[in-house]
């Protein structure tokens, strides 16, 4: 059956019905999600094997059954390593269908279906009792619910619920513990992402200052979590002012409360400093012993930096303290964490909260709008300087700068109902923008800046200049360090046959909307150019959107061995035809093609089918043919890729829309 969808097309600006499959949700969450990347992370896999072997074993030898319950049990993975490890019976819970009916299907090809039970339910909902969905209670209670913050998916509620209803008292529990650490520092780089720096302009006046208004600058911030991977920003990029600091921890064996707390640890500042920036990670301890522990620290945190596991669907955090503050070496602070049922927040104090004394504080909320409005890398972006500067070389050539106080008139419409009386029957003499627009997810939405000046074309004077002049869409071939994993196919996990999840992913992938580029911020993913980076289709603002398609094919010669895992597109915008601005690559690859990417944007990823491990032997293709095309009526651009060792080879390609 078919489903109408109305959506908000990004690059025109209009409303669009489109007709999808009515299982079209499930099939992006599937191809969206991050189930491969799990497969692939063989430090998790084999952990939480090893800790699932010691529970089993553990309630064996106190002469008891071993019943399991896996909540969210995806793949059944963990449930096959259980049956396997010797319990008797495995309760399987998966609340989304389409990976509950995965789920029994690959339990049945293992031959596990005798010994597990998967029930496709909220595990809140799962009922126990001769009429239940479980006889009785487990005595082995295993999950993986964690996100990046640890908590954010749920786990608490769902562990609070489960030892309430569904498992023993004092159960086995793989993991058995979580512990989440901080570490203080200042940063100016991370810091530019929360708040609004003072822009300098070198004017015919001077220096000029424009300064942030007072309600942004007093605002503590959006209340939201910065994952990122934290081992791609340099060391030099932020100053160290306390020890990495254990703040809370929590044992999954024993009953969890998903209740509001904070937890506080005492310390002395490394060295002086302004305290702006939270960073954080945990661990899971998979036995009672510690033993048995998988860690997302960072580089300079792990106990083994040489053998840390890449992975993606767990990061580090960063989190905004509500406004900087000063600290002295030498003299004792307190750091709070604070949480409830599903966030986790910091704050700095100078005393420390009595043993007994709640510590009351509200979880930041944005009231400046600013942080509800622009992401992370927005706020990056209006903080770089570079850009900045660029900005004001090209418009020192149009005029020169001056007073603005009461030369602005903000008129708060659509660019098309833009009316001959709102401009007082004046002439528009110069049209800018930068462009960026809060609806844009790939480089090319931000074209809608060529539809707005269309729309407004009547109302411009004879000779009026607009800036950007144009735009050009570049390309460049790329081998992946690590994000080739999250689209590469598993097949055999830990000794488990999952074909069948891969046989999902990509059939959710021949979807329409799941087969779109992927936005991907690259400064967080190492890659290397296997090509020359190249311009695809140029776009003229000068002139208005043009009614017929543009179109250009070409190839791209792969000038250095590797994998080619995926084409990278980004946005160029020429202020004047001497400056120009990169959405992508700032500058050119280093000898080994090893990539420098905008920081403040994110790119366009491409991934070739297959997607090649990077263990097979090299060799393969040798050019990049492509065709692509931008179709004006609905400001899509659709494109077609064939690898091969000459432009006559047979197709091996992703077609995009």
């Amino acid at each position: 059956m078919k489903i109408f969808c109305s959506r908000a097309n990004p690059t025109t600006g209009s409303v669009e019905w489109l007709e999808e499959d009515e299982h079209y949700d499930y099939h992006q969450e599937i191809a969206r999600s991050s189930y491969a990347d799990m497969l692939h992370d063989k430090d998790r896999n084999i952990k939480y094997y090893q800790g699932i072997r010691a529970a089993v074993s553990r309630v064996k030898d106190r002469g008891q059954k071993a019943l399991v319950l896996d909540i969210g049990t995806g793949t059944g993975l963990l449930s096959m390593m259980a049956v396997t490890a010797g319990a008797d019976f495995c309760y399987a819970i998966e609340v989304f269908k389409p990976m509950a009916d995965a789920a029994v299907k690959i339990v049945e090809k293992n031959g596990f279906s005798d010994k597990i039970m998967v029930i496709n339910k909220h595990s809140t909902e799962v009922t126990v009792g001769p009429e239940g969905d479980m006889p009785c209670r487990a005595n082995i209670l295993v999950t993986e619910l964690f996100d990046t913050e640890l908590i954010g998916e749920g786990a608490l509620p769902s562990y609070e619920h489960a030892h309430r209803h569904l498992v023993e008292e004092n159960c086995e529990a793989v993991p058995h513990r979580a512990t989440i650490y901080a570490q203080l520092v200042e940063s100016r780089r991370m810091w530019s992402w929360n708040k609004l720096f003072p822009i300098h302009l070198q004017t015919s006046l001077g220096e000029q200052v424009i300064v942030p208004p007072v309600d942004l600058e007093n605002c503590p911030g959006a209340p939201s979590v910065c994952d990122i991977q934290l081992n791609q920003v340099s060391p030099a990029d932020f100053t160290v002012l306390s020890d990495v600091l254990p703040m809370f921890s929590i044992d999954f064996s024993k009953q969890v409360s998903s209740s509001a707390a904070c937890h506080s640890r005492q310390f002395e500042p490394l060295t002086s400093g302004r305290a702006q920036v939270v960073l954080s990670w945990w661990d899971i301890e998979m036995d009672p012993e510690g033993k048995i522990r998988c860690t997302t620290a960072p580089f300079w945190a792990h106990s083994d930096p040489e053998e840390m596991q890449w992975r993606d669907h767990w990061m580090q955090c960063v989190y905004f303290l509500p406004q900087e503050e000063p600290v002295v070496q030498g003299s004792a602070l307190c750091l709070v964490a604070h949480h409830d049922d599903y966030c986790v927040w910091y704050s700095l104090q100078r005393t420390s909260p009595e043993k007994n004394e709640r510590v009351h504080q509200m979880r930041p909320v944005c009231d400046c709008q600013a942080h509800l409005l622009w992401n992370r890398p927005r706020f990056g972006e209006i903080n770089d300087q570079d850009r900045t500067d660029r900005y004001i070389q090209a418009l020192s050539t149009i005029f020169k700068a001056n007073h603005l106080e009461d030369k602005i008139n903000i008129i708060e419409k659509r660019p098309e109902l833009l009316t001959s009386e709102d401009l007082k029957s004046r002439k528009v003499s110069l049209l800018l923008g930068e462009p960026f627009f809060t609806t844009s997810l790939l480089p090319w939405h931000n074209l809608y800046f060529w539809y707005v000046r269309t729309a407004v074309d009547q109302h411009l004077g004879p000779g009026a200049m607009v800036m950007p002049q144009a735009a050009s869409l570049h390309a460049v071939v790329v081998e992946f360090r690590d994000l080739w994993r999250i689209r590469s196919p598993c097949g055999d996990c830990e000794g488990f046959d999952v074909h069948i999840m891969d046989d999902m992913i990509k059939g959710a992938l021949d979807f329409r909307e799941s087969r779109e580029a992927e936005p991907h911020p690259l400064w967080e993913y190492p890659c290397r150019s296997l090509s020359e980076p190249r311009p695809i289709l140029a776009f003229d603002f000068r002139q208005l959107v043009p009614p017929r398609p543009l179109c250009a094919e070409g190839t791209m010669e792969l000038r250095r061995p590797g994998r080619s895992h995926a084409a990278v597109l980004w946005m160029e915008y020429h202020l004047t035809p001497e400056c120009t601005l990169s959405t992508g690559l700032l500058e050119p690859a280093d000898p080994e093609g090893g990539c420098c990417w905008n920081p403040h944007c994110k790119q366009a990823v491409y991934f070739f089918s297959p997607v090649l491990d990077p263990r097979a032997p090299l060799g393969g293709p040798q050019m990049v043919s492509y065709v692509v095309e931008f179709h004006p009526g609905t400001g899509d651009i659709t494109m077609e890729f064939r690898l091969a060792d000459t432009p006559d080879s047979p197709l091996l390609s992703n077609k995009v829309a």
